[in-house]
């Protein structure tokens, strides 16, 4: 099947009719992505089980979560952005050379971020609460949940590398894997369920980690039984310059794109603890919810970079604004589902979490104000990851920092002294109807400019003359 498929990519990509291919690419990632937002939930709902502080850490320790996947997923974006571009325009020893520095480079990336968040996070959340309790929860979860940073940013590697090469069976088929063993582990492992030893709260973190080392796993034993298009070759071990510059041009603004709700969550947090704990604690909340809202929406950008990123390679300039256009779309239903989910039931959404009436009200008044946004939230999201799969980073990361900073955190600050927190929720859909206008704006204006290819537009098309 996949041998197949590797013949298949060398024209796939640029001649299935582009809805068609969209589907085939996109579907497999977000039902993965829908599996993988489960995690969160999952873990927050067996901690919600242990205590109101175990569910308060966890929501102070996730800006941190947040921020390694972030490095691992952006960087990831721009070795598959790079991967792709080469592809389409037929340049594979290029794609290997991307593939392998790549990996190196995560690895690096890895290892770094496992020293600096288990060291930094007893002060990181005393910054939050000076709750004992809650500290000496954060700190159990995260020494373990930060131990499997390596085996995340590898993992995260490999799911770029197959889906570059249109491989999306695979990348679902691990995740759901490593999801479902998170599922199964949560309780037994928090709760000592058979013969697993009750851990509390230090459970929660080792089953996530298990899940995520199958799916590295899984990907690993794939790879190299079933070979992909693109392989990592030893004789590019050693660092180009050109292609790390490549690599970082894409992947840092993608990266910062993703880190800056850890950047955004951490602000607001500071903005609500003036008014109450029981605010920052629907925030986290908040969050864990949003994920199964965005991470499908997610799934069809993830499914839309590897085709638009090699139908620019190729040229294919018509089929890169159809692709454009069918996935905001496509993004919008989701987003309208989401809508129409936080306004019927909000109490029974945060119920799952908490059991105290006075964070089920806050947290009814949050859901129903924010979810106000998401449907013009597809706009922002659906161009900022088409951006990133063009290579065009530095657009994307605009885009990001309109939704998560420049906009939003002044916006929450100034409404919170009007109208309190719920000033805060407003600043969620405020923020999004103008980023929609702004991310229209910066989108065509970027794909109007002549093109920042890997190599150079010119190179591309020299490339295929030959």
């Amino acid at each position: 099947m996949f041998q197949g498929g590797e013949m298949m990519n060398d024209t796939f990509m640029k001649e299935k009719p582009v809805l068609p291919l969209i589907l085939s690419m996109t579907l497999p990632m977000v039902l993965s992505m829908l599996v993988n937002s489960l995690y969160n939930i999952i873990d927050s709902f067996f901690v919600a089980q242990i205590s109101e502080e175990a569910m308060t850490a966890l929501s102070l320790v996730y800006p941190v979560q947040n921020f390694i996947n972030a490095v691992g997923i952006g960087f990831g974006v721009g070795i598959n952005a790079v991967i792709a571009l080469y592809l389409g325009a037929g340049d594979n020893k290029k794609a290997d050379q991307a593939a392998t520095q790549g990996l190196v480079l995560a690895m690096i990336h890895g290892v770094v971020m496992t020293v600096c968040c288990i060291t930094m996070m007893p002060a990181f959340l005393g910054m939050f609460t000076s709750s004992k309790t809650v500290i000496e929860l954060g700190v159990r979860y995260s020494v373990i949940a930060f131990a499997f940073t390596l085996i995340i940013i590898v993992g995260v590697t490999f799911e770029k590398l197959f889906q570059a090469v249109g491989n999306m069976k695979t990348t679902m088929i691990s995740l759901m894997c490593g999801c479902i063993t998170n599922i199964v582990l949560d309780p037994a492992l928090i709760f000592g369920y058979g013969p697993f030893p009750k851990m509390g709260i230090e459970g929660a973190a080792l089953a996530t980690g298990i899940g995520q080392a199958l799916t590295l796993a899984i990907y690993l034993v794939v790879y190299f039984v079933r070979p992909i298009r693109v392989h990592i070759r030893r004789q590019y071990i050693l660092l180009s310059k050109k292609m790390v510059i490549k690599l970082y041009s894409i992947g840092i603004p993608a990266t910062l794109n993703l880190a800056l709700p850890s950047l955004l969550i951490s602000a607001l947090n500071a903005i609500l603890a003036a008014y109450s704990e029981v605010y920052i604690l629907v925030l986290g909340i908040y969050y864990k919810l949003q994920t199964f809202i965005y991470l499908p929406a997610n799934g069809i950008v993830q499914g839309m970079r590897p085709l638009i990123g090699y139908n620019y390679g190729a040229g294919e300039n018509k089929r890169v604004s159809q692709i454009y256009k069918i996935v905001l779309c496509m993004s919008g239903i989701i987003m309208v589902l989401g809508t129409v989910i936080c306004l019927l039931i909000p109490g029974q959404l945060m119920g799952l979490f908490t059991h105290t009436e006075a964070t089920i009200q806050s947290g009814e008044t949050a859901l129903r104000i924010i979810g106000a946004g998401f449907i013009v939230s597809a706009v922002s999201v659906t161009s900022s990851g088409a951006l990133e799969g063009l290579g065009k980073g530095t657009p994307s990361l605009l885009i990001s920092l309109c939704r998560y900073v420049v906009v939003i955190i002044p916006t929450a600050f100034l409404l919170s002294r009007l109208f309190g927190a719920v000033g805060v929720w407003n600043a969620f859909w405020i923020t999004e109807a103008i980023t929609a206008i702004i991310s229209i704006c910066i989108y065509y204006k970027a794909i109007a400019k002549p093109a920042e290819p890997v190599n150079g537009q010119d190179e591309r098309r020299h490339t295929r003359r030959r």
